[in-house]
Parts: C-alpha cells; structure tokens; sequence
C-alpha cells in the first residue's frame, strides 16, 4: 500500500495515547504492589504516605483510585494465592478506538476554514483513499466535510483540526478551538463561591464575601442542584450492567473454548447489550457533568466571585453508609464535573480551586464548634446526619448540613488563599494544606442579629374574633344593563341546567382518594372534594353540540 507520512503521524499519535495511559496504569500498579498494607481494607496513615510517595504524582491523587488498584490486587491474590507481577496480570489488552488524529498532520493532509457568510458553518478538507488497498498517491483524492458547530463556539475562535471517530453509524467530529478569556487570579480574592458534594443533593453551593477588616459574611442562603432523577436511574443501570456481566460471565464459563456452543449466539447478544448500556452510562454521566458544572459557574457569575472552592476529591472515600449507599456515591461523577466546572470556569476568568475536606460538615461555621447532627430540625433526638445544631450556647447555628459545609469550605478558601499552588504540569491550582492560625479565622459572621425566643407553634396562627368574615356577601350583586342579572355570590353550582365544558359539581367518590379503614375525610360525603385531604381528580367535560353556525363559519 501506498500511505505517506502524514497518516503515519496520526498512526503514531494514537499509540503514544495508548502507551502513556498504559504507563500511567503501569506505575499506579507497581507502587501500590511496592508498599502491600498490612490490611488491604484499611491502610495506616503511614502506609497511606508510603504508597503515595511510591506513586509518580501520587501526592495529588484521589484515594479512590489507589483503593481500586489494591481491591483488583486483592482479588487475584485471592484467586492465585499470590500478588501480580505488574499491571500486564492485572488488565487485558487495552482496545483502541477507530479514529482520526487529525491534529497530528499537516495542512497537506487536512484543512479546516470557517465559512465567510455563515459563522456556524466550517469546511473540513482531508485527503482520503479511494481504495482499500491504495497502490499510488493516485488513489487518493481530496474529499470536503462540512461541519455544523455548535453555539458554544466563539465566532473570534481559532478552529484547529478535529478528530474524527464513528458513533453509532455516524462520522463524528470533536473540534478543538481557542479563543481569548481573562486569567484567573490565584489570590486577592474577595467574593468566593463554596461547592460542597452530596447524595441525592449533589452540589450545594453559597457566596462568601472578605470584608476590608477581615470579616467573611454570606451572600445569601445558597442553593443546591438536586439530581435525585438521574443519580436513581444512573443506580439502575448500574444494576443491570452488573447483572448483564454476571450473566455473560456464566455463559462463558459453560462455553469454555468451544465456539459452536449453543450458548455462543445468546452471549455475543449479552456481551452487545453490555456495550450499549455501558454507552447510555457514559452519556448519563456527561450530560450530569456539564448540566452540575454549569450550574456551579452561574452561581459564580451571579455573585460576581472571581474564584469557586470546591471540596477536594483526594481524600473523598465512600465508607460507613451501607453497601448499597456507598457503591452509588462512589459512582458518582465528581472527577468528571470538576473537569467541566474548570473548562466553564476558564471563559469567564473564574478559578476553580480544591480544598482539604477535613471537618467541613463536623465544625460549626460561625464559630467552629463540633456540630451536633440529627434526622430533621422538628426531631432534634433523633440520630440522624442530614441537620446540624451547634451546641454553643452563644451561636446557636442550626441548618442543613451541607449548607454549613459550603460555607466552611469557602471560608477555608478565602482564609488559605496564599497558599494556592499551581501544579506546573496541568496548570490546575489546588490549597494541598490546614494552617491552624489561618483555619480560627474562617469564620462567619452573621450578617443580621437572630431572635434567640421560642417561636415554636404552639395554637392557632390568626386569633379568633368575635365577628368572623360572612361565608357569603350580605349586599346584593349589581344588576347589569338589559336586565340581565349580576355576578353570583359564592354558592353552589347550579342544579336546574348543565353547564357547558365544566365539570359537574357532584363528582361522588372520584374526588377523593380511596378511604381506609375506620378513616373517612370530611367532606367525602359532599363529593365537593373540598376538604382537608383534597386530591386532584381528571374533569368530566361535557360534550359542545356543534351548531350549524359553528359549522358553515368552519366551511
């Protein structure tokens, strides 16, 4: 075959991804083997140091990830009574996907212009063989792709080439472009933004403000971007990917080698239905990432912060919630929106800094006494973690536990940040470390003074008097002209005609829900359904006899 250099590149390109990643897998590999813990379900906070010192770049690595690499360590010692070699026992051969670096040529192989009339549009030239099998550069010729892009994509934008893959049939082309944004600034903060991880709630997040004498005050009550939807349908496929695996597992032993197995048609379908529910929890979890991402940088934007402190992933681990609870939080995609958050972050000149999460949900934030956690704010004894009560008598700071824990991690940002380092290799800034000095003062300071009396309900909100307001109007309505009769007062629906398109006022027990045992709703027997346990019931619309007016107006 006939191939120049340019596609060579591209070739190349491709196994340099490959190989870095396999070096990347290679190293995390040999330093967790190196410094095997005593337990492998616990480490020491010795042994935690040894295996990051052991890893390249271990220092800034989530724990997460070290636990995964010693439980698959774990599993073969189980299973062959001794610990792997390297990672080459530990993992198969890695698949490589089907695309075009297009990055790696030059503009004899591929351009890329924007279009003159039409900003949204962009023409892509490559050089492409006619034949499988070219024989000369006479079998190759230059094919035109247009492209559509996407409004996200700055009209003053440089396009760089792209690189082409196949997605469900389709040619599809990830563009790279760069544009001007501001820099951000990795220090004289004054207004900052808190992120803080949740369940079911998955961001929290508030503004704090530094005040000239050194106060912190908050902006606000915060917000939070509840996800409960997706996470409990991401938890679902979860599911059904593990039970398709097990499946296709069992196949597989009960095949063995045989290849004319009447079980080999039933697994390729399983190993298939695997791939596309892998795929829709890939989609899942990057359309969560760009929507929580987004949200997170709007709340940045409307308080006009120039930094977002977000709860460092390193130390993050799922443990102590049950094995269902801890499987979903360690599934979660965190790492994920932290990426998009700095990508949305970078138009706008607003950094993204990661902070230790050490006592953010235990200590108060106004006065950074341990917290004392409960089920609810009405159910005070009972053990719970969702709402915190400060126990000083003279701060008094009760909420939702997350809601403290954005404050105290953006107070922590605001008070640490000179100390913001910038990793030289990524350019991502981080706060590695507590200062004890510099953690006393981040504090909050309440901005308004709390009423300390029991506002507890106790009876009735309004008093009784002694005249009430009438059900009904004692004056007469006002009679319109060509005597026709005024507006009714309030009453019941008419009974001698039937009213046109409205429900009936009657509507028997199909106004209510259906009644226990020994519990009947007052005004159940009405059929009004206007009672104390009211519920939504569909209308009985009555039929329009058509006219012949309505029908010649339509011919």
């Amino acid at each position: 075959m006939k191939v120049n250099d340019r596609i060579v590149r591209m070739a190349q390109e491709q196994a340099g991804r490959a190989l870095r990643s396999v070096k990347w897998r290679a190293d995390l590999t040999a330093g967790v083997l190196a410094t095997w813990p005593a337990d492998p379900r616990k480490r020491t906070a010795q042994e935690w140091e040894q295996v990051r010192t052991a890893i390249p770049g271990g220092q800034g690595l989530p724990s997460s990830v070290i636990k995964v690499r010693t439980r698959q360590a774990a599993t073969f010692l189980n299973a062959n009574g001794r610990l792997p070699v390297d990672v080459f026992e530990l993992e198969g051969v890695p698949r490589i996907p089907r695309m075009l670096l297009l990055a790696a040529c030059d503009r004899q192989q591929a351009t890329i212009e924007r279009s003159d009339t039409d900003p949204a549009k962009a023409l892509l030239r490559l050089q492409l063989p006619t034949r499988a099998d070219p024989r000369s550069y006479q079998d190759w010729m230059w094919v035109a792709c247009p492209i559509s892009l996407p409004p996200t994509v700055p009209v003053s934008a440089v396009l760089h080439l792209p690189t082409l893959r196949l997605a469900g049939g389709k040619v599809r082309a990830d563009m790279a472009y760069t544009h001007t944004v501001p820099k951000a600034k990795r220090a004289e903060h004054t207004v900052a933004v808190g992120v803080d991880w949740g369940l079911n709630t998955l961001l929290s997040a508030g503004a704090l403000r530094l005040q000239a004498d050194r106060r912190i005050t908050a902006l606000g009550a915060g917000g939070q971007f509840r996800a409960a939807g997706v996470l409990a349908k991401q938890h679902r496929l979860r599911r059904l990917s593990e039970r398709l695996h097990a499946k296709a597992d069992h196949y597989q032993r009960l095949i063995g080698g045989d290849q004319q197995h009447d079980l080999a048609g039933k697994h390729a379908v399983l190993r298939d239905e695997i791939r596309h529910v892998s795929q829709r929890r890939a989609n899942l979890n990057d359309a969560l990432a760009w929507a929580a991402a987004r949200w997170a940088v709007d709340q940045a934007i409307a308080a006009a912060a120039t930094v977002i402190y977000v709860e460092d992933l390193r130390s993050m681990e799922a443990k102590g919630m049950g094995r269902s609870l801890n499987t979903r939080l360690s599934q979660q995609v965190r790492g994920k929106i932290v990426d998009r958050m700095r990508h949305c972050a970078a138009e706008h000149g607003v950094a993204v800094v990661p902070v230790p999460a050490r006592n953010t949900s235990k200590h108060c934030p106004q006065c950074l006494t341990p917290l004392r956690h409960c089920k609810a704010p009405d159910k005070p004894t009972v053990a719970g973690w969702k709402w915190a009560i400060c126990p000083n008598q003279s701060c008094r700071w009760q909420g939702d536990r997350d809601q403290g824990a954005w404050r105290r991690i953006a107070a922590r940002g605001l008070t640490h940040q000179n100390k913001t380092v910038t990793d030289k290799t990524s350019g991502h800034m981080a706060i590695r470390a507590v200062v004890d000095t510099l953690e006393a003062a981040a504090v909050v300071t309440p901005t308004g003074k709390a009423s300390r009396e029991d506002r507890s309900k106790t009876g009735p909100t309004r008093q009784h008097t002694s005249r009430p307001a009438p059900r009904r109007r004692r004056a007469p309505s006002p009679t319109r002209p060509h005597g026709q009769a005024g507006k009714r007062p309030e009453g019941h629906a008419p009974t001698d005609r039937k009213l046109p398109r409205a429900a009936h006022r009657h509507q028997g027990v199909n106004t209510i829900s259906t009644p226990t045992t020994g519990h009947r709703p007052r005004g159940a027997a009405l059929g009004a359904g206007f009672h104390f346990h009211v519920h939504a019931s569909p209308p009985r619309w009555e039929t329009i006899p058509e006219t012949q007016s309505d029908l010649g107006s339509l011919s």
